[in-house]
Parts: structure tokens; C-alpha cells; sequence
């Protein structure tokens, strides 16, 4: 089944686009060295803050990536810039 890992977070305005510039060498990097992430998606909600959703082909396959990402420096580089962040993971149920 696809699962997903949701991360919401604030973000200062004025390091939104090194977030954005960082966010994609992450993204670029899990990519190349795991597979199955499908799609990522960043929302800017009413309120400000943030919701980063990433879409992984299994559970399996997120959870390899997120077992290596401690030693992955991209990730504590991009989640620097961000703050008040939470992160819950789950499964896709129904899509249309």
C-alpha cells in the first residue's frame, strides 16, 4: 500500500528560499539512493505554516529512507530552517 510521511512546520520568510534550494537537494538525494519515492508536495496553508508531504511506493521503502536519513546531512540541513514541526506517516486508503 502507498504510504506517506507528513511533516508540518513554520518556516521564517526570510529563509524560504534557501528551505526551497535546500528542499530539493534533499528530495534529488533520496531519490538517487533509495527508490520508491514517488511524489513530494509542499502546501503553504491559510495560516502560514507548512505541510510537506512525501509519497513513497511502500511502507518498506519509507522506512529504509528514514532509517539512513540521521546520516544523511541534507536532512538536518534542510529541517534547520524550520521550526514548531511535527511529523506523522500513514498509509493511502482511497484515491480518486
Amino acid at each position: 500500500m502507498t504510504a506517506v510521511r507528513v511533516h508540518h512546520y513554520s518556516v521564517d520568510p526570510a529563509n524560504l528560499e534557501q528551505l526551497l534550494a535546500r528542499r530539493a537537494q534533499l528530495i534529488a538525494g533520496i531519490r538517487s539512493g533509495f527508490q520508491g519515492l514517488l511524489e513530494t508536495r509542499l502546501v503553504r496553508l491559510d495560516d502560514g505554516t507548512y505541510h510537506d508531504v512525501w509519497r513513497w511506493e511502500s511502507a518498506e521503502q519509507l522506512a529504509a529512507a528514514l532509517a539512513a536519513s540521521a546520516s544523511f546531512p541534507p536532512v538536518a540541513a534542510t529541517m534547520a530552517l524550520t521550526h514548531d514541526g511535527t511529523v506523522q506517516n500513514g498509509e493511502i486508503v482511497d484515491e480518486r
